[in-house]
C-alpha cells in the first residue's frame, strides 16, 4: 500500500515553514495518541506512526529537502534510500506514550526489572456477635496465585533456566532515539519481547505454562481478637500472593463483618438488650432473669417501675480491643399491659380502681398543667 505524502499527513503546505510543522504536529499528536482514543485505540496507533514518521522528516531541513527531491524512495532502503525507515521505533504504543510524555509532561512509570512484592489479597469474614465480643479461631478456605513447585517459580522446563533477553540484553529496556520539537531525544521503553523481565524462557514449563505461578487452594487460621467491631481489618503478613523473581509474598486482609444478635445491640463497648416486664411486676417490683453475654443473671426490680427504666449491669459488656476491662450492659424495661383479662382479672382491676378513684400521679399532673398552659383549657 502506497505512504501517503507527508505534507498531507500532518495537513501542511510544502512551503510550511519549520514551526508550522511543530505546530501541526503537536496539534495532531493530542488528536490521534492511542491513549486518549479509547474507542479506536489501534486506528489510532496506526495514525500517530505514520504522524510520527512524517514529522521525523519534514522536522529535519536535510531530510526535508531529500524527501521534497526524490519522495519516499529516499528512505526505503530496497530503493537505494539511505535512511533505511525508522527503525521500528514506532512499532508499539509504548513508543507514542514516551513522545507524549515529553511533549506535554506525563511520566510512565517503568516497570521494575528486579524483585517484586506478590500483590496483597482480600477476605471478607463473618462472625458472630459472642465472637466478636469474645474472639475466636476461624478456619478460611482461599485460592492465591504461589510459585510453581515444579520450576520453583522460574517458569523454566525441568533442566533448563530463563535465558537473558537478546533484545534488550536483561535490562527489561530499549533504547529509542526520536525527533521532538525540542530536538532529539533518547528514551528508555520497557522491551516488549520480554516484556521488562529481562529474561525470555525458551522451553516452558508444562506445569504452569511459562508463568512460574498456580492457583493453589489453602486454608488459613485466623485469630480474631476480643473486642473487634464491624468492618475491622486483620492484616496476615506474607499470606498474599507470592512475590515475582524472588521478591517478597503480599499480605491478606481481613475484614470482618459481625452478624446481628436477636437481643443485644453494641454502642461502643457498651450492650444493650430491651426486656419485657410484666405489668404487675412492674407495679409490685420483682427479680427477673435477663441474658448477659456471660449467660442469665437476676436483676431486682423496684416496684413502680416504669416503661423506659434503664439498669446498668457493670462490665458485662464488650471487652476493651487489646485493653484490660470491659464495656458495660444496659437493661431497658418494657412494661407490658395484658390486652386479654379473664372474669377475675377484670374484676379486681375494678376493684383496685374503685379503691384508687380518681388520683393522679404526679406524671400526670404535670402532663395536665403542660396542656392547660398550651391548649388553654
Amino acid at each position: 500500500m502506497a505512504k501517503k505524502d507527508f505534507y498531507e499527513v500532518l495537513g501542511v503546505s510544502k512551503g510550511a515553514s519549520e514551526d508550522e510543522v511543530k505546530k501541526a504536529y503537536r496539534k495532531m499528536a493530542r488528536q490521534y495518541h492511542p491513549d486518549l482514543n479509547k474507542e479506536k485505540p489501534e486506528e489510532a496507533a496506526e495514525k500517530m506512526k505514520q504522524i510520527n514518521e512524517a514529522y521525523e522528516i519534514l522536522s529535519d531541513s536535510g531530510k526535508r529537502q531529500q524527501y521534497d527531491q526524490f519522495g519516499h524512495a529516499a528512505f526505503d532502503p530496497s530503493q537505494g534510500g539511505g535512511q533505511g525507515g525508522f527503525g521500528g521505533g514506532f512499532g508499539g504504543q509504548g513508543g507514542f506514550g514516551d513522545i507524549f510524555d515529553m511533549m506535554f509532561g506525563g511520566g510512565r512509570q517503568r516497570r521494575p526489572n528486579g524483585p517484586e512484592r506478590g500483590d496483597d489479597l482480600r477476605y471478607d469474614l463473618d462472625i458472630t456477635f459472642e465472637e466478636a465480643a469474645f474472639g475466636a479461631t476461624k478456619n478460611i478456605q482461599l485460592i492465591r496465585l504461589e510459585n510453581c513447585d515444579t520450576c520453583r517459580g522460574s517458569g523454566a522446563a525441568a533442566g533448563t533456566q530463563p535465558e537473558t533477553c537478546p533484545n534488550c540484553q536483561g535490562s527489561g529496556q530499549v533504547q529509542q532515539y526520536v525527533n521532538t520539537p525540542f530536538g532529539r531525544m533518547a528514551n528508555a521503553t520497557t522491551c516488549q519481547r520480554c516484556s521488562g523481565t529481562g529474561q525470555i524462557i525458551p522451553k516452558p514449563c508444562g506445569m504452569c505454562k511459562g508463568k512460574g505461578k498456580v492457583r493453589k487452594n489453602r486454608t488459613l487460621e485466623v485469630k480474631v481478637p476480643a473486642g473487634v467491631d464491624e468492618g475491622a481489618r486483620l492484616r496476615m503478613s506474607g499470606e498474599g500472593e507470592d512475590g515475582r523473581r524472588g521478591g517478597p509474598a503480599g499480605d491478606l486482609y481481613v475484614y470482618l463483618h459481625v452478624r446481628t444478635h436477636p437481643l443485644f445491640e453494641r454502642d461502643g463497648n457498651d450492650v444493650w438488650c430491651e426486656v419485657p416486664l410484666p405489668m404487675v411486676k412492674a407495679v409490685l417490683g420483682a427479680e427477673i432473669e435477663v441474658p448477659t453475654l456471660d449467660g442469665k443473671i437476676s436483676l431486682k426490680i423496684p416496684e413502680g417501675t416504669q416503661t423506659g427504666k434503664v439498669f446498668r449491669l457493670k462490665e458485662k459488656g464488650i471487652p476493651q480491643l487489646q485493653g484490660r476491662g470491659r464495656g458495660d450492659q444496659y437493661i431497658r424495661v418494657k412494661v407490658i399491659t395484658p390486652t386479654k383479662l379473664d372474669a377475675r382479672q377484670r374484676e379486681l382491676l375494678e376493684e383496685f380502681a374503685g379503691i384508687s378513684g380518681d388520683r393522679v400521679s404526679s406524671e400526670e399532673k404535670s402532663f395536665l398543667k403542660q396542656m392547660k398552659d398550651v391548649l388553654g383549657i
